[in-house]
């Protein structure tokens, strides 16, 4: 554990360093941010990151963050739960939700509840009213290390009233250690996709990815058909067990296998990163539906005070 930053606020910030199963992690406790990821023999990081504090703070592109409490966007920041109509933040576009609002879970300082060689335990409590959602959260993320370099994050959560939960890791993978990932290649075992309006709103729509570019299920270049990502892929239409359903593959050997329980995977292919160039890494994003509050056909994404939350997800690496 080291001191990695202050905030303007005077708050501490921790950076915390795992290691195990060939893998080396860093992770801060700021938005519980993933800093730095490198696989054993591997000179660089296969995440995007920032080396100081300062860096995180001023970017827009959460980058290593886990965002929440609703992960992605909720049009026009209006969410009808159990009943009840509630305005969100407005903090994309001065219009929409993303990522649980200005102050969402990536922008607050989590506490250190455990800590081992090779595992890292963080908890969070939202406020109830906390950028307009109801009920307190109280969220418990763990780190942890596996064998056969598997990095896994398990989220818990719990609520005092009926409100919305959907986290997602918001990595950007660069297995290649190069300035573009437009020469990876992908595969995401979906067979359908939520199409979105000009403002990244989904339709509606529940959309067959076949012969479209949105067609990943054998692998392809990311930059497929010259098109651009920032789209959900709808890989069932509930929480499932712990199953793969996303592979990556750099040029240079380096492999990617994405386990989750999540019924939907955010593909963005990192067109706008700020101070990197674009397309300098690209997020792979286990989450619910973006805008299933006001969607009656997609995965509800409410929990209640007698439920429990609980996603799992894994990002295990190989090398050729």
């Amino acid at each position: 554990m080291q001191v990695f930053g202050i905030t303007p606020e005077g708050q501490t910030i921790h950076r915390f360093e795992l290691a195990g199963g060939g893998l080396n992690a860093r992770v801060l406790t700021w938005g519980g941010i993933l800093q730095d990821l490198r696989l054993e023999g591997v000179p660089y990081s296969l995440v995007l990151n920032f080396p100081d504090l300062a860096g995180y703070l001023n970017s827009t592109a959460y980058i290593g963050g886990n965002v929440g409490r609703f992960a992605n966007r909720i049009a026009h920041g209006r969410a009808s739960i159990a009943g009840h109509s509630y305005q969100l933040d407005t903090n994309f576009l001065g219009k929409h939700l993303l990522h649980g609002g200005s102050a969402g879970a990536d922008r607050q300082v989590w506490t250190v509840t455990a800590y081992t060689e090779n595992s890292l335990s963080l908890k969070l409590v939202l406020a109830d009213g906390q950028m307009g959602f109801p009920g307190e959260l109280t969220v418990t993320l763990h780190y942890r290390l596996l064998a056969s370099a598997c990095l896994e994050l398990e989220f818990l959560a719990s609520t005092t009233a009926p409100t919305l939960c959907n986290f997602a890791h918001h990595s950007y993978f660069n297995l290649d250690g190069t300035d573009s990932i437009q020469n990876h290649h992908l595969q995401i075992q979906a067979e359908h996709y939520l199409p979105v309006d000009a403002e990244a709103i989904p339709t509606g729509e529940v959309a067959s990815v076949q012969n479209t570019a949105f067609d990943f299920r054998e692998l392809k270049p990311v930059n497929w058909q010259g098109s651009s990502y920032d789209h959900n892929f709808c890989t069932a239409h509930s929480q499932q067990i712990l199953r793969p359903v996303a592979y990556l593959q750099g040029q240079k050997g380096i492999r990617m296998r994405l386990a989750t329980t999540e019924p939907g995977l955010q593909f963005y292919d990192g067109a706008h990163l700020d101070v990197y160039p674009a397309y300098a890494g690209l997020a792979l994003e286990p989450q619910a539906w973006p805008d299933a509050p006001n969607h009656a056909h997609f995965p509800s994404a409410e929990l209640e005070p007698k439920q429990s939350y609980r996603q799992v997800t894994r990002y295990c690496f190989s090398q050729v």
